[in-house]
């Protein structure tokens, strides 16, 4: 009976996955527009075999261009020696030594080729880090790590594959924000605490929560005047915007709904399992003292979640936030400046969206899971 059902799972995942594969395949189905020109130009792996020209200066700083010779590992001219140009940029370039790998552009006309290099090649060591991360979730969070692995998997197939493609065609990146919110919550709890109402109430609460984050946000942008416009790089997605589908305007919202998710997960999560973990202690419990003890536990919960929502932001704008402190401006600008309005406005519709997910997560694992109680009760008479 038992291989019968691992049979039966298996061919309903497999058939679930074969659908899930054949959707993104046809989201992914169409043509991009050309937004600039990259014939005759690639990006190739090399190594460096001499500094032919050295830009040291006696100070310690480099000033000016490094030449270099290049041993071309990828590409059209894969195993010749190449002399490269390596700007000393902070941006691009990088400071060559024999035997770094690096990331060669060619730029190919007609017989003639250019390389420049671009930067230091850094594809091992995001690979090995991504590893060692997936390796440490496993071995601390055994079964339950793998899970927690293929959810952020998932997860990053459903943006880029999904999500991406589909706002490129056309349809609003704020609903589609929230319906990959929604899925990747579904499948994400649903690995990590099975089919039960613990999860149910963990979904239900982390979707409301999430939504409210984004009609926060835009009641916010609405009240303030900030608009998906204001964003530091408009000028070049005004540009995307005029020669593809994509809503320039819903990008920041949907931003901040992405940006929440996490964090309204993992407080949806936590409190739904406390109220599981209450009941099977005494399972005589009312609904009403389920959801209290739910509320009690979120109340400790709010200040640290609320906090890394807003560290975490402060810490992506850390760069402007100091440029601004450095010029001294003055609060007047600094409060009514875009970008400070902008960051306030994440922060606060965010952690809007994890607060409210307490009550709301209590709420739900409570009558699910007290139900669940008096009708066990009912039939144990």
């Amino acid at each position: 009976m038992k291989k019968t059902m691992t049979w039966k799972k298996l061919v309903i995942l497999g058939i679930t996955v074969l659908i899930f594969g054949m959707i993104l395949y046809k989201c992914n189905d169409f043509q991009k527009a050309t937004l600039a020109s990259y014939k005759g130009q690639t990006y190739e792996r090399g190594v460096v075999t001499k500094i032919v020209e050295d830009n040291l200066a006696e100070d310690g700083n480099r000033y000016g261009t490094q030449k270099v010779q290049v041993k071309m590992i990828s590409g059209t001219f894969k195993g010749q020696k190449k002399e490269a140009i390596n700007p000393s940029g902070t941006l691009f370039g990088a400071e060559c030594k024999v035997g770094m790998k690096i990331i060669v552009i060619v730029n190919k006309s007609g017989d003639n080729a250019g390389f420049t290099v671009y930067s230091q090649d850094r594809t091992i060591p995001i690979y090995v880090f991504a590893f060692i991360f997936a390796v440490v979730v496993c071995l601390i969070g055994g079964k339950k790590g793998i899970y927690a692995v293929l959810s952020l998997v998932f997860a990053f197939v459903c943006i880029i594959w999904l999500m991406f493609p589909l706002m490129y065609q056309g349809i609003s990146p704020i609903f589609l924000t929230i319906i990959v919110a929604v899925l990747t919550t579904i499948i994400t709890l649903g690995l990590l605490g099975g089919i039960s109402e613990k999860t149910v109430a963990a979904i239900l609460g982390t979707a409301i929560g999430v939504i409210i984050a984004a009609v926060a946000a835009i009641i916010f942008g609405k009240a303030a005047g900030i608009t998906g416009f204001n964003v530091s790089d408009i000028e070049a997605l005004n540009y995307v915007g005029q020669n593809t589908k994509i809503k320039i305007g819903e990008l920041l919202f949907a931003g901040i709904i992405i940006s929440a998710l996490g964090a309204v997960m993992d407080v949806g999560m936590s409190i739904a399992s406390t109220i599981q973990e209450i009941y099977e202690t005494d399972k005589t419990l009312s609904m009403k003292q389920l959801f209290l003890s739910g509320i009690n536990v979120g109340r400790d919960m709010m200040g640290t979640m609320t906090n890394t929502l807003i560290f975490a932001y402060v810490g992506g704008a850390m760069t402007t936030l100091v440029l601004n402190y450095a010029y001294d401006l003055s609060y007047l600008q600094l409060a009514n400046s875009y970008v400070i309005g902008i960051e306030i406005m994440q922060s606060l519709s965010g952690s809007l969206g994890v607060i409210l997910t307490v009550p709301v997560t209590a709420f739900i694992a409570a009558f699910l899971i007290g139900r669940k109680g008096k009708n066990e009760l009912t039939c144990e008479k």
